[in-house]
């Protein structure tokens, strides 16, 4: 059986073809409102197979959020299911937004979901949330390397609670010290690795300060926050510098605002793709 190809490499022959964006397939309730969808399993996977029929070409990467499709049960899990499987129809990757992170077999247990294979949920790469420390994320790192898929763990987040644990210990801070394995597991890459980081649009120069390298991680950069949080691409390359290249810039509800029009959704996706682009 021929090896698989890298998720690295996979993802940056995306970026190139289609752009550094992420669209982040969100549907919150009062987004399925706002396009004359009900607020059930149905309609979640209406609104998601109208985002994967949009983005084709647009996006490199979509990220649907797990637990918009999980509050509705088997009924939302079968929608996820086809979600991602009409975006891998579509030529779209899949980034899998669940923060999975555990121990042991448990762990074990998630990465088969979200990385193997034979899994019906298995997406292009899952966000894992490193917090039990990073060695006990293992299991998903592994067997992302074995099937050819990423993952992205938490680094620097923008949420206000973030710093209270990540920026603890200052130059020797938790963040860095996550950072720094990461940059470990990416070393043979030639380019980007397989192990990617969520780091937050509007972090601003908190790399710096806590002596951060991103770019030496040669992590793919899922940056949360472009749009309606704020943050622009011009933003995003003044904050990430010499990491830009790494960065995929990663909005959801700008331009899911713009649906149910499949002709809208996509307009606004190449739009915010282009600012990206053109902020290099």
């Amino acid at each position: 059986m021929p090896k698989p190809i890298p998720f690295g490499e996979r993802l940056r022959s995306a970026m190139q073809a289609s752009g550094p964006l992420c669209v982040g397939i969100d549907p919150h309730p009062a987004l399925l409102e706002a396009w004359g969808l009900e607020d059930t399993a149905e309609g979640v996977r209406s609104f998601s197979l109208t985002v994967v029929e949009a983005m084709a070409g647009a996006a490199a990467i979509l990220k649907p959020q797990v637990a918009l499709y999980e509050r509705f049960g088997s009924k939302g899990f079968a929608a996820l299911e086809e979600t991602l499987s009409a975006a891998k129809s579509a030529g779209l990757l899949t980034l899998a937004d669940a923060k999975r992170g555990d121990i042991g077999s448990t762990m074990a247990a998630y990465a088969t979901a979200w990385l193997d294979d034979a899994s019906p949920l298995a997406a292009d790469a899952v966000t894992l949330s490193p917090y039990l420390g990073y060695e006990s994320l293992r299991p998903a790192l592994d067997l992302a390397a074995q099937t050819g898929r990423g993952v992205f763990v938490l680094g620097l987040t923008s949420n206000p609670e973030g710093p209270s644990v990540q920026h603890v210990g200052g130059g020797n801070s938790v963040a860095k010290s996550i950072i720094d394995q990461v940059t470990a597991d990416n070393a043979a890459a030639e380019d980007l690795g397989h192990v990617g980081l969520v780091v937050g649009a509007t972090i601003g120069d908190a790399p710096a300060k806590l002596g951060i390298d991103l770019a030496a991680s040669k992590a793919p950069l899922l940056t949360p926050g472009l749009g309606a949080q704020g943050a622009t691409a011009a933003d995003i390359a003044k904050s990430f510098a010499s990491s830009y290249g790494q960065v995929l810039g990663t909005s959801s509800r700008d331009i899911l605002k713009e649906g149910p029009s499949t002709a809208a959704l996509r307009e606004k996706a190449l739009r915010v793709r282009d600012e990206l682009l053109a902020a290099r």
